[in-house]
């Protein structure tokens, strides 16, 4: 069993959730103030819920990441593209008068 602390204005009790965890025990770091509207801090500790197995990046997508970073053209062998081969959107800039 993980457990971490987290660390919340909001009162919960134990047994409830918090951050999709469950909470296993509860301190008081500053209690409420209710006569000046003001919120307690309270630190959770609470049970993390296991890791999948699978978390890391599949290599078939790291792979792609850099086949698309190869597929880039050299530095220097870069060429304009045309009008026809922009589809044919053109921007025409007109002049002030």
């Amino acid at each position: 069993m993980i457990t971490k602390t987290v660390r919340s204005r909001f009162n919960h009790e134990v047994g409830e959730k918090v951050e999709g965890c469950t909470i296993l025990e509860v301190r008081v770091v500053i209690p409420p103030q209710p006569s000046e509207r003001r919120l307690g801090v309270y630190d959770y500790v609470v049970e993390v819920p296991p890791a999948p197995v699978n978390a890391r990046e599949p290599h078939s997508k790291r792979k792609a990441a850099t086949a698309a970073v190869a597929a880039a053209p050299a530095q220097g062998s870069f060429v304009r593209s045309t009008p026809d081969e922009m589809g044919g959107r053109v921007i025409r800039r007109v002049p002030s008068r």
